[in-house]
């Protein structure tokens, strides 16, 4: 492992117990009000036709199915990663349901994910998980770097990701293939768009 993918590997760990303590510690009536709807001027940013891809939030992970349901009700095509097995590479697949996610099962990596039935489609604004950002658009992901290859395939395709605030950094290490995001929400903040 060289030094720079060492680094990321401990910060991912440092940043997950951070990022997790953080989630633990809100009032459960304070978490469902979090995320319910994208602040306006990143509405402005986004084409009343765009397909919108989301993702299936882990228990820390900043929620994305209010934004889902959002999105749905404004009209927009929905759309959910989707992994055949752990070597494919990410696709995104159609989401119907993102009121009762009725449409949904596990995938190779446990994350619900949409039936392998479900038509193919490519997000025009991809809202992207995270383990930590920085104020000028850098991510630091789950490390297997399924979004920043999606990203590079896709460069037209609007990157916006959703975080905690306290996965704020001041800096984070970066490699030429890691892409940088267009934004970032937060309960508090909406850095860029860059």
């Amino acid at each position: 492992m060289d030094s720079n993918a060492e680094q990321k590997h401990a910060l991912r760990r440092q940043l997950r117990a951070r990022r997790r303590e953080h989630v633990l510690d809100l009032p459960e009536s304070i978490h469902g009000l979090l995320f319910r709807r994208p602040p306006a001027p990143l509405l402005d940013l986004i084409p009343r036709d765009a397909v919108i891809g989301l993702y299936h939030a882990t228990p820390f992970e900043a929620p994305a199915s209010a934004y889902a349901a959002f999105f749905a009700e404004a009209g927009h095509t929905i759309a959910l990663p989707y992994f055949l097995d752990r070597h494919s590479a990410m696709r995104f697949r159609l989401h119907k349901d993102p009121l009762g996610a009725s449409d949904l099962e596990p995938g190779p990596y446990g994350m619900m994910q949409p039936a392998a039935k479900a038509a193919v489609v490519v997000p025009d604004v991809l809202f992207v998980p995270l383990i930590s950002f920085t104020a000028d658009g850098r991510r630091l992901g789950q490390g297997g770097g399924h979004y920043d290859r999606w990203l590079a395939e896709h460069p037209a395709a609007r990157a916006i990701g959703l975080a905690w605030d306290v996965q704020l950094c001041e800096d984070l290490p970066h490699e030429a293939h890691d892409i940088r995001l267009d934004a970032i929400v937060t309960p508090t903040c909406l850095y860029g768009p860059f």
